[in-house]
């Protein structure tokens, strides 16, 4: 069967006249069809009968991996002692310790320090790495090699400031060669009946004498008194690193937050819902100035330090549960110094208080930069097309073929004022805004375009 190589694209017929455009972007297919738009799927689990029946079925199935484990949860078993019978939960993230913030006036004399590795949160189950809400990491039968047939918590790590590029090659489903950039960092084996102390001591042991290349049991140490704590905290964050992680010794591993675990960071972090964007100005004129957060209490906040220039141009879309950092709340309970860190695919959305606004998105959108073993660029995005879709309703996309021609327009109409997007059919475009006094003024100048455009031949998809 054919195939496309990174970065390629091609046409394909659809049902009577229609075409539609298929993209290999770092092993991420995408389709212009309608189908492949409208699915709640991540984009790079997406599939359509176009690609399949370009790629063919096996491939896709090799891509995306069965129906059960493309993106939907997973069996996961319950830690067990060793050698007790499995408890299987169905549709249900894995059983796991989870940290509390550590406060000042709580003692960690004599806790076990390590480092708060900034990856993704994975559960060895013993055949499968799943995250926390049970969905499965698809990783390479070469990077699982020699592992454990007992659970292992751990996380998957790409390195210090590198978490971006980590979500990125865990969350596709192709079992890619990027995974050589991972490890998978060891810091518990749940189904082992014993203190924190046997319990590493227990997975040494074990790994040791395994044939795995990408996997180490993470190194701990004894808080000595506060001022080692200050400056094993000083010495990881100015590496680059997020923080530390504190244990208490001799503790069970217990189900849910505990404790027995601490987190201690300089700057603090948090969840929050992309609820729209506000615009840029300055050098940021025409793309994203700052993606607007809400927290589960209905507290909203902009955020525009941490952004890439290629996330300003297609942010992420609303509704998508990100985590930002800051220093403080404020006394009305707004965070200080908030910095966008990243989407996060291993949580899920706290409960809404309210409904989504969205304010106008990014107004120019540069090439998708693919990922590539050469390179370290940002995740793969959804397509521009499906940011906006995203964030409304009122998406309307043309196609212009007629001989050498090959363009495409897309108009979306949000309240009073309207987003364009218009370029080469493959190419992402670019984007362009404009704002109206009234909603009716808005939806008369979007009509007369769109009336404009189907004179001069372009054809709804």
């Amino acid at each position: 069967m054919p195939d496309l190589a990174d970065g390629e694209t091609t046409r394909v017929q659809g049902s009577g006249s229609n075409q539609y455009t298929l993209k290999n972007v770092g092993g991420a297919y995408s389709c212009s069809c309608p189908a492949w738009a409208n699915q709640s799927l991540s984009s790079e689990r997406r599939t359509c009968k176009h690609i399949r029946a370009f790629r063919g079925d096996e491939a896709e199935q090799s891509r995306l991996g069965t129906a059960e484990l493309a993106g939907k949860p997973v069996r996961v078993a319950k830690p067990k002692v060793d050698g007790a019978p499995e408890e299987p939960s169905e549709g249900a993230g894995p059983p796991i310790l989870l940290a509390h913030k550590w406060e000042p006036e709580i003692n960690l004399i004599g806790f076990w320090i390590s480092e708060k590795l900034d990856g993704v949160r994975a559960y060895w189950d013993g055949k499968q790495f799943v995250s926390r809400l049970g969905n499965r990491f698809r990783a390479p039968a070469w990077f699982v090699e020699g592992l454990p047939a007992f659970p292992l918590d751990g996380e998957l790590w790409g390195g210090r400031k590198k978490f971006q590029r980590t979500v990125g090659i865990v969350k596709r489903q192709d079992e890619n060669d990027l995974w050589r950039e991972l490890m998978f960092v060891v810091f518990d084996a749940p189904s082992h009946d014993a203190g924190f102390e046997d319990r590493i001591a227990h997975a040494k042991v074990i790994l040791d004498v395994s044939t795995c290349k990408f996997v180490r049991v993470l190194e701990q140490e004894r808080c000595v008194d506060h001022d080692h704590l200050k400056r094993e905290l000083a010495r990881v964050e100015a590496l680059g690193g997020e923080g530390l992680m504190m244990r208490k010794p001799g503790s069970r591993y217990e189900i849910g937050r505990s404790t027995t675990l601490y987190k201690v960071k300089t700057f603090h972090d948090d969840e929050a819902i992309v609820v729209g964007y506000a615009p840029g100005q300055g050098k940021h004129k025409g793309r994203t100035g700052a993606l607007i957060l809400e927290m589960p209490d209905g507290t909203r906040f902009n955020a525009g330090t941490g952004l890439s220039d290629a996330e300003r141009a297609t942010p992420p879309p609303i509704g998508s549960l990100v985590t930002y950092r800051y220093q403080e709340l404020s006394d009305s309970g707004v965070p200080r110094f908030p910095s966008y860190v990243g989407v996060r695919i291993d949580a899920k959305a706290p409960p809404r208080l309210s409904t989504p606004t969205v304010s106008p998105p990014a107004t120019t959108v540069t090439k998708e930069p693919a990922i590539s073993s050469k390179s370290a660029p940002e995740e793969p995005k959804p397509s521009p097309a499906m940011a906006v879709a995203s964030a409304s309703s009122g998406a309307r996309y043309f196609e212009l073929v007629d001989g050498s021609s090959s363009k495409f327009w897309e108009i979306t109409l949000q309240g009073a004022l309207f987003i364009t997007r218009y370029g080469k059919i493959g190419s992402a475009g670019q984007k362009t805004l404009k704002e109206f006094a009234s909603e009716a003024a808005a939806k008369s100048e979007h009509d007369k375009l769109v009336s404009e455009k189907t004179k001069k031949g372009y054809v709804a998809k």
